[in-house]
């Protein structure tokens, strides 16, 4: 599939018609086991669903295809997929830089759960190159970044920091989960390993969870794949069948999102409430070329700061009715957040807490002109 186009492989990838019976969609393998053809004979390769399971392979063939990668391995949750590549690639005395905009998710497992275990994390600037050439160790092992990140949409150069890093020893995980694969290739700009929350924009109509490891070559497979099979957090088969179904329309939904949040994010510049407008399609964004040069779209993801501060941001927060309130994001309904106490309360204090001014949408594929009108009675609501 590697020769079609990404909306095709998206569609066709793993995803080949049943032999028994025709059914265009691949069936959902809802079974625990397998039955052998006897002792230590597969019949199919299979033998227990936390092992493989066939619905699950067609998912990790779609999200290989999508990204460019060797394999792939599909996991119950973004932060299980994070988990076990973490524990599959770093050993103890190992070093991670971490961006100071990463998820908070992502740092608490670095720092709460893993810093025990010896892994010790540093969170600087990414878009600084001699920032990051000063905080690279011998021990460094990893370089883990976010383009977009969440939730101040930092754009960082992919490729620049692959050239670093791999110079140093390391290498580099992206989490794509903002841009997702049908606006940003990481492991055709350099990165070594790629991490999903399918949870997200793959998925996209928020009712299925899970996360994803791409792997650009076999070099830390076996690793990871032992971690999900002997921690077990696999996605369950129906958790596998949706997740694939929502991909095949990714690429239509990609390009609505970025329409959608491009007119809401040239709208915000316009308006006096607010001090700050991140997303990386304005031009004053600064990450603005990176982005364009690295991505295909902007995706759907902005975050506004208030210029009433905290207390307007948590008004506005509430005061929308297309935009509900709501953690997660991708799906094709719109979602406001406050992220200081919901997404990323648990970094509060630390280097990688959220301005309260800032609240985060997470654009949908409605009509523009409503989610506009939606945001504009939330900004009269405050004045009131």
């Amino acid at each position: 599939m590697s020769d079609h186009a990404f909306a095709t492989r998206a569609i066709h990838a793993g995803q080949e018609f049943d032999p028994t019976t025709g059914a265009i969609i691949p069936p959902i393998y809802q079974t625990s086991t397998f039955v052998q053809d006897g002792i230590g004979g597969l019949r199919g390769g299979y033998e227990y669903n936390r092992a493989a399971n066939p619905t699950r392979s067609s998912l990790e063939t779609q999200l290989a295809a999508l990204e460019g990668g060797s394999a792939a391995l599909s996991f119950a949750s973004g932060l299980a997929a994070e988990d076990a590549l973490l524990r599959g690639v770093l050993k103890p005395g190992d070093h991670v830089l971490l961006g100071n905009d990463a998820y908070g998710g992502t740092y608490r497992l670095l720092t709460k759960v893993l810093a025990p275990w010896g892994i010790e994390t540093t969170t600087v600037e990414l878009s600084d190159v001699d920032v990051i050439r000063a905080a690279i160790r011998p021990e460094t092992k990893i370089v883990w970044l976010e383009t977009p990140s969440n939730p101040l949409l930092k754009i960082i150069d992919i490729g620049r920091i692959a050239e670093i890093a791999h110079t140093a020893g390391a290498i580099v995980v992206v989490d794509n989960t903002f841009a997702s694969p049908a606006l940003q290739q990481p492991l055709a700009l350099g990165a070594d390993l790629v991490v999903h929350s399918t949870t997200k924009y793959l998925g996209g109509h928020s009712d299925v969870l899970g996360g994803a490891v791409v792997f650009g070559d076999d070099r830390f497979f076996e690793q990871v794949k032992f971690q999900q099979f002997a921690v077990g957090a696999v996605s369950a088969p129906l958790d596998a069948w949706l997740t694939t179904r929502g991909i095949k329309t990714l690429a239509l939904r990609m390009r609505q999102h970025s329409e959608n949040a491009q007119a809401i994010a040239e709208w915000a510049q316009s308006r006096p409430e607010f001090e700050t407008v991140f997303f990386p399609g304005l031009a004053s964004h600064p990450g603005h070329d990176i982005a364009a040069r690295q991505m295909s779209g902007f995706g759907g993801m902005l975050s506004l700061g208030l210029a009433g501060g905290s207390d307007a941001a948590r008004a506005f927060a509430e005061s929308t009715e297309l935009f509900q309130l709501a953690e997660s994001l991708g799906g094709v309904e719109s979602l406001i957040g406050y992220p200081s106490e919901m997404t990323h309360a648990s970094v509060r204090g630390t280097p990688l807490a959220v301005p309260e001014n800032v609240v985060r949408l997470s654009v949908g594929i409605e009509d523009v002109g409503d989610l506009i009108a939606d945001l504009e009675q939330g900004l009269a609501r405050l004045s009131r």
